[in-house]
């Protein structure tokens, strides 16, 4: 793929990440009026499963798309090293906290049991704001470099 292609590429999952991104904001507010608590309503459960669902898919957009390009157009490398690169790049605040939150997707995807649910609701509640916020980082970066 051409370098002009993959800035269109980029493009396109720059308007599914914002998208994305306004639908975890709501949910995340949603959630954060409920609260992280011991039991919950059946409504409450649906709305936090659409929560870490959503957290999930805003993670894997973030690390296995959109910064996957950025280091396409940049320069290749693994997860752990895109991460350490988009902290350097001012894409993230923390590369430990974006390696936390790919396990917590993992997590989410893979081992998502009833007894580790307050457990998972707590950590997305924590870093959510992270994703948002990284979102604007992002634009910033792909206007400035890859425009």
């Amino acid at each position: 793929m051409r370098q002009n292609e993959q800035i269109e590429l980029l493009k396109k999952e720059l308007a599914i990440l914002n998208e994305a991104g306004k639908i975890l904001a709501r949910s995340y507010q949603r959630c954060q009026e409920i609260g992280v608590k011991k039991d919950y309503t059946l409504e409450e459960q649906d709305h936090f499963e659409g929560l870490t669902s959503r957290f999930a898919r805003l993670s894997d957009i973030l690390i296995q798309k959109i910064f996957r390009l950025i280091e396409i157009l940049d320069l290749p490398g693994t997860i752990r090293d895109r991460v350490n690169r988009a902290e350097k790049k001012g894409l993230i605040a923390s590369a430990n906290t974006f390696a936390n939150i790919r396990d917590l997707r993992n997590n989410i995807s893979h081992e998502y049991t009833p007894s580790h649910i307050h457990e998972i609701y707590t950590q997305v509640i924590e870093w959510t704001p992270d994703l948002l916020e990284t979102i604007k980082n992002v634009e910033k970066y792909c206007k400035k470099y890859h425009d």
